[in-house]
């Protein structure tokens, strides 16, 4: 069954959903992420069909997250490295990972996270890029921003949807 597509919604989530949403496309980017970065050992280490395999990959490389490199005397052989693009999804995963820590996982992390410039456990945290704060859905509040066009903020305005997220509105 194909997925839905989300590329003609205007709003960045639905449309970084179609690109990284799949399942497969994210444990693909934590073994990059962890250095795994040939077919045979991301097949190897995911278990993962050769086709589907091959399909995500062209897509995080279509989309500009990977790039092909070169390995061995001969040249013909390739690796998988993140690009810039690639390499900002990190945090995104660390929040994700942070999460199933705690709620899938019990607390009980699967993985230990070090920060090597200081030796302590870490988790991945959601901060204000102003004031360093902890956000999260209850803290913010949405407005339309510049990339959305008229016809939707109408829509919205309609629909009488409150930006204002608050707790007590839960």
């Amino acid at each position: 069954m194909p997925r839905t597509d989300f590329s003609a919604m205007y709003c960045s989530l639905a449309r970084s959903l179609n690109i990284v949403g799949d399942g497969w496309t994210q444990l693909i980017l934590r073994d990059l992420f962890l250095g795994n970065r040939r077919f045979s050992g991301l097949q190897a280490n995911l278990g993962i069909s050769k086709k589907v395999l091959t399909e995500r990959l062209d897509v995080l490389l279509g989309e500009g997250l990977i790039e092909m490199q070169a390995y061995g005397e001969s040249g013909g052989r390739f690796e998988y490295h993140l690009t810039e693009k690639g390499s900002e999804l990190g945090p995104v995963l660390l929040a994700l990972m942070a999460w199933g820590d705690k709620w899938v996982s019990n607390n009980k992390a699967p993985v230990k996270l070090t920060h090597p410039d200081c030796g302590a456990t870490v988790q991945a945290q959601v901060v204000c890029s102003h004031c360093a704060e902890p956000i999260n859905f209850d803290s913010v509040k949405a407005q339309p921003g510049p990339g959305m066009p008229e016809a939707e903020r109408q829509r919205i305005a309609a629909l009488k949807m409150n930006w204002a997220v608050k707790s007590a509105n839960r």
